[in-house]
């Protein structure tokens, strides 16, 4: 017999099985010798009382044996099938991949970057020199912008896909079962390059294709049907079918597309900074306590707040994490931030954004690089703020809001560099007035979250992309040209690793529907 409850435990032990059988053995009024296994559904802290603790969902196992799940999948050899090309290895473009494969198509995913492996030259050479390759980046190569910044796992896009299943690859690759039990999923930067490596691998034994520096720069197209794509070398592959999985990042992709004459639109996105805390402040108001306890891990937080009828959350929250630099050109400011598995570095940070509707940018609605180039022009700016070498403008928290210039800056994380710069200087004034009204209002809800020891650093602009590849909502399609599934962040269609991993599941079912 199996029974599935809920029940509750102090931090240290979620994981003690001795201490869950006998909390199920009192729920359900047995005895805990009977019980065999109680096996973790879904567990979350819950710090709203005095006391911190965790809520569980179990299955307990009352005299019946357990047996452990597998999530092992065996995958059909596609070496000889019809081809499916997938332009961008991010998470849509290898789930995509995966997906090809288990319905009997042969995926020749196309990455314009590197292998995992072979990025951290380059993205130490940003770290450590302000040099941006723009090739090979924080937001270009195996694995996608997800990749090196953090690998966060929570989703709200529960409607377009099985959740569950994309998890279960994960664990499958190597990432730990509590992905799949805890309410704000978290791989880890440390540990995704060897998941993603292990995704590649199992493509390539199933027969399918990833080759690198393969950068598309043209798509083949007769008669309004997508017939392959042409690389930068000049080779040329075909297919019935193109998945364009490239990400928010690809602008050279969508001038691409402007230039063939293949519909693009101008669409809203959201811009702001990140803000970093010491992590102490955060783990004391979210846990209510001076020293936070071993046995828990470092807190987020969650704050939504309305300022002139728009709706502000700080977004991606990455405790114990670091601030990085996500530009994809030179001349650009553009910052992130991520967590190692352990989230154990000393800061907390995240990014607070405004989203930009279209009537708040001057010009053509109907030029599909409107809302484009007024994003690259504040990252400009945030570039010469900064002084070059990717030093990012930067401002106490504080000060910020009161118009003051800081006299220095707190110690940060972010490797270039932070240079004290009053930010209304990068952001409109606009934008720069709703944060200000936004950020005390954020200090009522969370005690200690509005401080000067807070650090402001600009620009987060990436969070979604400011174009929208159009397509049938049944098909999958572009509407303008047969068999080309536009997909992930970069199509407008994402906005996460799981949301865009599912998206691309959706676009190799619907590529499968025309080879």
């Amino acid at each position: 017999m199996t029974k599935e409850i809920e029940i509750v435990c102090l931090p240290g032990q979620q994981d003690d099985q001795e201490v869950l059988k006998r909390l199920s053995a009192l729920a359900l009024n047995i005895s805990s010798q009977k019980i065999t296994r109680v096996q973790l559904l879904k567990r979350s802290i819950d710090a709203r009382g005095r006391r911190v603790v965790y809520r569980m969902q179990v299955r307990v196992y009352v005299d019946e044996v357990h047996y452990p799940e597998t999530y092992t999948q065996q995958y059909p050899n596609v070496k000889d099938a019809k081809p499916v090309i997938i332009v961008g290895a991010g998470p849509a473009g290898l789930f995509a991949a995966l997906q090809c494969i288990q319905m009997g198509m042969k995926p020749i995913v196309l990455e314009r970057g590197k292998a995992v492996k072979d990025r951290r030259r380059d993205l130490a050479n940003i770290n450590k020199q302000g040099l941006v390759n723009p090739e090979s980046n924080y937001c270009f190569g195996e694995g996608g912008a997800g990749t090196y910044s953090d690998g966060k796992l929570y989703t709200r896009s529960t409607k377009r896909g099985d959740v569950n299943a994309v998890l279960k690859i994960f664990v499958a690759h190597g990432a730990t079962g509590d992905i799949l039990v805890d309410a704000r999923p978290h791989i880890g930067t440390n540990k995704l390059p060897q998941i993603i490596t292990a995704i590649r691998e199992t493509i390539l034994n199933a027969g399918g294709e990833v080759i690198f520096d393969a950068k598309v720069t043209e798509l083949l197209v007769q008669f309004d049907k997508i017939e392959g794509v042409k690389l930068s070398s000049g080779e040329t592959l075909k297919s019935r079918a193109v998945i364009l999985a490239t990400g928010h990042s690809a602008r050279d992709v969508f001038e691409m597309l402007r230039c063939q004459n293949i519909l693009i639109e101008a669409k809203p996105f959201a811009l702001g900074v990140r803000i970093e805390h010491p992590q102490e402040i955060i783990d004391r108001a979210q846990y209510h306590c001076e020293v936070r306890d071993e046995a828990l891990p470092p807190s987020y937080y969650n704050l939504v707040e309305q300022v002139d009828g728009r709706g502000y959350s700080p977004s991606a929250c990455a405790p114990g994490g670091i601030i990085a630099p996500c530009a994809t050109e030179a001349d650009e400011i553009v910052v992130n931030g991520w967590s190692p598995s352990k989230r154990n570095n000393p800061f907390a940070n995240s990014g607070t954004v405004v989203q930009i509707n279209m009537d708040d940018v001057k010009g053509d609605d109907a030029d599909p690089f409107k809302m484009l180039n007024f994003q690259h022009s504040i990252e400009q700016l945030a570039f010469k703020a900064g002084g070059g070498k990717l030093v990012a403008p930067a401002q106490r928290m504080v000060d910020f809001v009161n118009g003051k210039l800081s006299i220095d800056l707190p110690e940060n994380s972010y490797l270039p560099g932070t240079k004290s710069v009053e930010l209304k200087e990068v952001l409109p004034d606009w934008i720069n007035d709703r944060l200000r009204n936004a950020l005390p209002m954020f200090g009522k809800k969370m005690k200690g979250y509005y401080t000067n020891e807070a650090i402001l650093v600009g620009v987060e602009s990436r969070t979604s992309s400011p174009i929208k590849i159009p397509r049938d909502r049944e098909t999958y399609q572009h509407p303008q040209i047969a068999g080309l599934f536009p997909c992930g962040e970069g199509a407008g269609y994402a906005g996460g690793i799981i949301s865009a991993a599912i998206d691309g599941i959706n676009c190799a079912v619907a590529a499968a529907k025309i080879i």
